[in-house]
């Protein structure tokens, strides 16, 4: 058993790493050297103008890279051949910020034509958006190529629901190579944003480890009936939900995690001790943070002749 289990595993690196080891932080250093300065600009403005779009911006990479990989599918538009992941129920209503890559897409393009993927284009973007409100910085590594397909059942699939127990979130990130750790870490992005009342409704209204004034306030633009009100939106984190930064943990630790799946990280179980560790300690959150995206944009990148580079992100060449 153990020797399969070692095979397994050395299989799973292998396909996680073959690829993703010809990503490069410095891939468009000659080719595209002003990349950075065009994506940062239109971030920064997209956010100025919308905060929440910080958060918008990171969740479409999540989404992204959950699907089959980071490349770029999650922008795709239905095409008489294929019907994409927008419609998916995890991105139905909620996946949002198209507009902003459309507008980081088109300054790329001005500075380098047909050189930077869309995959690579939202890994930076996410990125920025978690500089730009607080977040640690990393060196993101480049070099994706974009798919020139998206699949509806991969998208309702591979993305772990709001209503997932803490056995299926630590599943669903180590078949991807994520650690529980970075699942807790990467978790801590809901330190920004925005949830639907349809993703807290049964949480507020039928269970018991919710802090009572949380789910009493929440209950007041999330009514019970199915159907009534369930896109009202209430913040992830109360307290500064247009800041990256650690209250998302404490929060955690009072019963004030607003998704079920989120307060799973602690009640009681194996992550209770890191949520602890990054609530009182937001340097380790954010390095941790920091690690845990760069591993997450490894997951299965095309890379070489693999796809191509979109000139517009929404559909394929």
């Amino acid at each position: 058993m153990a020797l399969k289990t070692a095979i397994t595993f050395a299989i799973l690196l292998l396909f996680l790493g073959s690829s993703s080891a010809q990503l490069s932080p410095n891939f468009y250093s000659k080719s595209c050297p002003h990349l950075f300065t065009a994506v940062n600009s239109v971030v920064r403005s997209a956010i100025r103008n919308e905060a929440r779009m910080g958060a918008s911006l990171l969740r479409l990479f999540f989404h992204d890279c959950f699907v089959n990989g980071c490349d770029g599918s999650i922008l795709l538009d239905d095409t008489s051949s294929f019907t994409g992941e927008k419609g998916a129920l995890p991105n139905r209503n909620s996946a949002r910020g198209f507009n902003v890559v459309d507008n980081i897409k088109s300054a790329v393009e001005k500075v380098c034509p047909g050189v930077v993927s869309c995959a690579d284009v939202l890994a930076v973007a996410a990125r920025d958006s978690v500089v730009i409100l607080g977040g640690p910085n990393w060196n993101v590594k480049l070099g994706r190529r974009d798919a020139r397909t998206a699949s509806l059942t991969a998208a309702n699939n591979s993305i772990p629901p709001p209503t997932s127990n803490l056995n299926s979130l630590i599943s669903s990130f180590n078949s991807l190579g994520l650690s529980t750790k970075d699942l807790v870490a990467l978790s801590g992005s809901h330190t920004i944003g925005q949830a639907r009342c349809t993703n807290f409704r049964a949480r507020v209204y039928n269970e018991t480890n919710l802090d009572s004034s949380l789910a009493q306030t929440r209950r007041g633009n999330c009514p019970r009936a199915s159907g009534s009100g369930d896109n009202n939106l209430a913040p992830l984190d109360l307290q500064t939900p247009t800041t990256f930064d650690n209250n998302y943990f404490k929060n955690l630790v009072n019963r004030r995690g607003l998704l079920h799946s989120d307060q799973q990280l602690f009640n009681g179980g194996s992550t209770d001790s890191i949520v602890r560790a990054y609530s009182n300690n937001l340097n380790t959150f954010k390095s941790d943070f920091a690690n845990a995206m760069i591993k997450m944009g490894d997951i299965r990148p095309l890379t070489g002749s693999s796809g191509e580079v979109r000139k517009n992100c929404r559909r394929a060449n």
